[in-house]
């Protein structure tokens, strides 16, 4: 039975969701429960499109996200696909209406990854930052806004925000490993081997007003979406403000990392505040 394979499909997006990112799987485990294996969905896709071109060393990284591409937009088209997350994400896809041009977008920053040293000026590094991480809020809006188009528009803007502020403070915490492991450098006009403390302030003034922007929109989230996206807000706004007190050489020496038991921490803290109403 097709619908068998499509639980199964799902289930599958969950285990690569649990299996790669603590802190993203308990922001969706505080989502309504009607949006989980959507939100899975979309993870275990953007997820595997990632390690590709991040850990697929040794193979044909161009050769495998190409295909990659081909399949995912034919799964989209043909309502199937016998792999598992593509099955579950196009699922998803088709049941909301995501747009192929977020698709698309997403991947085409994928590919930015492909080529070795690469150095961004300021319109490639916007461009890599709508594509990695300002289209993936707006896939996650769509679902969160289930078919109000109304709604997503008006949320557009805050969604694409709050994606961004993500993807930046991600750059900071793996400076180490995308400059020395990688050989990327994802921030405008930055020598890293002239990195200090004063660079690093400018690229969390940036952040921090894209965080401002976010938070606008967690507010205006239907219920069923708010205190998850909240959770996820929580958590990353914790891991920047630890960025902000860790000097600029040990950035570049180590991944500033949120303890688990911290995370349930700021878990409780958090329901609290949604509980009586204090966001």
């Amino acid at each position: 039975m097709k619908a068998l394979f499509d639980k199964i499909s799902y289930r599958t997006s969950s285990q690569v969701t649990k299996r790669y990112s603590t802190s993203f799987s308990l922001g969706i485990l505080f989502l309504d429960k009607s949006l989980h294996k959507h939100i899975y969905a979309i993870y275990g896709f953007v997820r595997f499109a990632d390690e590709i071109v991040d850990t697929f060393h040794g193979y044909p990284k161009e050769k495998l996200l190409q295909d990659f591409k081909k399949q995912t937009a034919e799964a989209i088209e043909e309502g199937i696909s016998l792999n598992p997350i593509l099955n579950s994400f196009q699922l998803t896809v088709n049941k909301f209406d995501i747009d192929w041009e977020l698709i698309e977008t997403f991947l085409r920053s994928m590919e930015m990854d492909l080529e070795p040293g690469r150095r961004f000026n300021q319109a490639l590094y916007e461009d890599y930052i709508l594509g990695s991480a300002e289209v993936v809020g707006l896939m996650c809006l769509k679902v969160f806004c289930y078919g109000d188009e109304a709604q997503y528009q008006q949320l557009r803007y805050n969604a694409m925000k709050l994606g961004a502020a993500f993807q930046k403070i991600n750059f900071l915490r793996d400076l180490k490993d995308d400059y020395h492991d990688l050989g990327r450098t994802y921030f405008p006009g930055v020598d890293l081997s002239e990195f200090n403390d004063q660079v690093k302030q400018q690229i969390e003034k940036d952040i921090e007003e894209d965080f401002k922007e976010g938070f606008k929109g967690i507010l205006a989230l239907p219920k069923k979406a708010r205190f998850g996206v909240y959770m996820a807000y929580v958590y990353f706004y914790s891991l920047f403000r630890k960025i902000k007190s860790t000097p600029s050489d040990v950035i570049l020496q180590q991944r500033v990392r949120i303890p688990n038991r911290n995370k349930y921490g700021l878990l409780v803290s958090s329901y609290l505040r949604h509980s009586f109403n204090l966001l």
